[in-house]
């Protein structure tokens, strides 16, 4: 069952990943269009890539690395840091979403900063990401957040930092 869920693992995270570095190009490619039937012809590619092939891939690499994380219990600081980059990378994945729901509008622009911006973000988290995975640094703790990763140790680095909560009644 583990190396299913790991083939199936990275097999999502390939085409998700080549889904992300793909959409800042098919966002570019708008500012060659004017409305027709070439620009509608570059929307449904686009919707395409996004919504049936990328945003599927990117449930599937998180609910497989899900169960994975208990499967292999991996709870070690390395791992910590790859799922930062793992929220980071679909934050963005949800930023390209908004991006392609405005550039079909017929004012919608994608310029090349635009392009280089959110290319060079996606392959920088995509690296980090697999450089973590592959690298596992060894990173402790215990240098600067001593008792973070025990039991109850992020509760206590809430209510240091923001007080007692409680939960408005009615």
């Amino acid at each position: 069952m583990t190396t299913f869920l790991k083939f199936l693992h990275l097999a999502a995270i390939a085409v998700w990943s080549g889904g992300l570095i793909a959409l800042p190009y098919l966002f570019w490619q708008r500012r060659l269009l004017s409305p027709g039937a070439e620009l509608d012809r570059l929307h449904r590619v686009t919707r395409l890539v996004y919504v049936d092939l990328t945003s599927p891939a990117a449930f599937i690499a998180i609910a497989s690395g899900t169960a994975l994380i208990f499967l292999q219990t991996t709870f070690v600081e390395w791992f910590s840091i790859k799922m930062v980059f793992v929220g980071l990378m679909a934050m963005l994945h949800v930023v390209a979403g908004l991006v392609m729901h405005q550039l079909f509008l017929p004012t919608g622009r994608f310029g090349r900063v635009s392009f280089v911006t959110l290319t060079v973000a996606y392959l920088v988290l995509i690296t980090a990401i697999v450089w973590v995975v592959l690298a596992k640094p060894h990173i402790d703790s215990n240098q600067f957040a001593v008792r973070l990763f025990e039991p109850g140790g992020l509760s206590r680095l809430w209510h240091q930092s923001f007080g007692e909560t409680r939960m408005p009644m009615p």
